[in-house]
């Protein structure tokens, strides 16, 4: 999934973009108005009064959000993308993923917000039930993109992604008129499924912040990224992670080990800003966010959970608990991660004053699974 996710952010990055504002809004309109003559030619497949209504709020949200999208024209978002950009439109050759049937017969189809472009692959992974995997290759595109632009661009993308389960709805469809009789009734039934994902796909739940402290090999990374798709509006948490923007702010690779001078307090200072920064526009879209940093100081958990406090936002600090041996042998067995720690950064760690410990404390020394288990229940979404 983050190769996958790299190969469109790759693409999107070389699209020619487009220069009038009013595009980014003129074709969604379109779209919705097609939308909602299927809806209401099919009231046999759709209920009248559900249909009705997800036309509406459909209209509502685009209408709020015109300048967004508008903002987002000027800046260099809505380019000529793929356009139809589902799974049944990718494959892999060679290990590696290749993009193809693109909407290459129409310009103006193809020349969207590249939230959007990507809102159909993440559309069907989850109609799928591969939530995971659609929010890997969510964050996996941020950390491509690297900008701040698409957190901001979030905001959208409950829409887009509604918009696109409707698309995949009209196609079912489509096939339901062509199919055989014993045929038909399927066609129609996934037809309704995609109705119903674009239902509940525009009413998200609200945003959340999880924050997760912990050693060097406590785990913090592995149970971050299992806790994700289960946090928030799908496909689940913007993860963001300490290590990734260290990286950022020096501009190197995610493999390449940074000197001693990049684990100062003052550069630390501005990695755990950088990381707040990127939570409070996730937030401000309506996203969850996850923050994955050490938070060894009391000010670093004070400071992540005023975030959310003035966010006005729900929030859970989580501490991640394991015996020394045991952090100090998954640091070892890293390979290819984006943290420079070793079993020496932990001995280091361990005589850290933590102060008062104000997440609550998780024992570490289970498995990924058991232990994003008793987070959740902490939480309080087991």
């Amino acid at each position: 999934m983050r190769r996958l996710a790299e190969t469109v952010a790759d693409f999107h990055a070389r699209a020619d973009r487009l220069l009038t504002p009013a595009q980014a809004v003129l074709p969604m309109q379109d779209i919705l108005r097609d939308n909602e003559a299927a809806l209401i030619a099919n009231q046999g497949v759709f209920p009248p009064e559900e249909a009705l209504a997800l036309a509406r709020v459909s209209d509502e949200r685009l209408a709020a959000l015109s300048p967004l999208l508008r903002s987002r024209a000027k800046g260099g978002y809505v380019r000529h993308c793929h356009g139809d950009l589902h799974l049944r439109n990718i494959v892999e050759i060679e290990g590696e993923p290749v993009l193809f049937d693109a909407l290459e017969f129409d310009d103006r189809l193809a020349t969207i917000d590249v939230l959007y472009d990507l809102a159909f692959l993440l559309m069907d992974l989850g109609k799928r039930g591969l939530t995971a995997h659609a929010n890997a290759v969510l964050n996996a595109y941020l950390d491509r993109e690297g900008l701040s632009g698409n957190l901001l661009g979030l905001k959208a993308l409950p829409l887009f992604l509604s918009m696109r389960a409707m698309i995949r709805a009209k196609v079912e469809l489509l096939r339901a008129e062509k199919a055989a009789h014993a045929d038909m009734g399927k066609a129609r039934g996934e037809a309704r499924a995609y109705f119903d994902l674009a239902r509940a796909l525009l009413t998200p739940p609200p945003p959340r912040l999880i924050a997760i402290g912990g050693l060097s090999g406590s785990g913090k990374s592995a149970v971050a990224r299992a806790l994700a798709p289960h946090i928030g509006a799908f496909p689940g948490a913007v993860y963001i992670r300490s290590d990734v923007e260290r990286k950022r702010l020096f501009g190197a690779a995610p493999d390449r080990k940074l000197p001693d001078a990049a684990y100062t307090q003052g550069i630390s200072d501005q990695v755990y800003a950088a990381c707040r920064k990127r939570a409070r526009l996730a937030l401000e879209a309506g996203h969850a966010a996850i923050v994955d940093a050490v938070h060894a100081k009391p000010e670093e958990r004070t400071a992540v959970a005023a975030l959310a406090a003035e966010m006005g936002v729900t929030f859970t600090g989580l501490w991640l608990d394991a015996p020394r041996e045991l952090m100090r042998q998954r640091v070892t067995a890293r390979e290819g991660d984006v943290s420079d720690a070793t079993p020496e950064v932990v001995d280091a760690q361990l005589a850290y004053d933590i102060g008062k410990q104000d997440f609550e404390v998780i024992d570490a020394s289970g498995s990924v699974d058991e232990v994003a288990a008793a987070c959740l229940t902490r939480i309080g979404l087991a």
